[in-house]
């Protein structure tokens, strides 16, 4: 086994002792050196986003001191659900490497295809389980106009 898969699988593993979420795990790579690493923590922490890419993510972000893991490899022990997929696209993460298929996930109860499902009905205008409405943008658009004038920002 690939050896840093193996320290995602072990996160995963440690998860059915622990139960402080689902079977899963990922560990960050830049240079050969591991700089985050992470487990499902959604039960312990009550927190719906503590998937272990997002967990591994605040570990390697913190370790490095930035919000951009450009040239980091992240291995996860299953294809990214959709928000552990965006959250390793907006990190600037260069490579995925997955150990189950989504296909598995859903095997074991998640609910992984039923969300990209929604994100495609919601692209294509379909109905769809998520209601999704914008209100109020004559006012909410006057902080982003006064950020494209703003002189110090920093785009990410």
């Amino acid at each position: 086994m690939n050896e840093y898969m193996e320290i995602a699988n072990r996160l995963a593993g440690d998860n059915l002792i622990d139960n402080d979420g689902g079977p899963f795990g990922a560990c960050i790579v830049k240079d050969g050196k591991v700089i985050g690493k992470g487990d499902n923590k959604v039960l312990v922490n009550h927190d719906p986003t503590a998937h272990a890419e997002v967990m591994a993510i605040r570990d390697a972000c913190k370790n490095l001191n930035t919000h951009d893991l450009k040239g980091c490899i992240i291995y996860t022990t299953t294809y990214p659900c959709p928000m552990c997929l965006s959250a390793i696209i907006w990190a600037n993460i260069d490579k995925v490497y997955y150990g189950n298929t989504s296909s598995d996930a859903e095997a074991i109860g998640f609910r992984d295809q039923y969300i990209y499902d929604i994100i495609s009905d919601l692209k294509d205008g379909k109905d769809s389980s998520l209601d999704l409405k914008c209100i109020n943008r004559e006012e909410t658009i006057k902080v982003f106009n006064e950020y494209i004038e703003k002189m110090d920002k920093t785009i990410y």
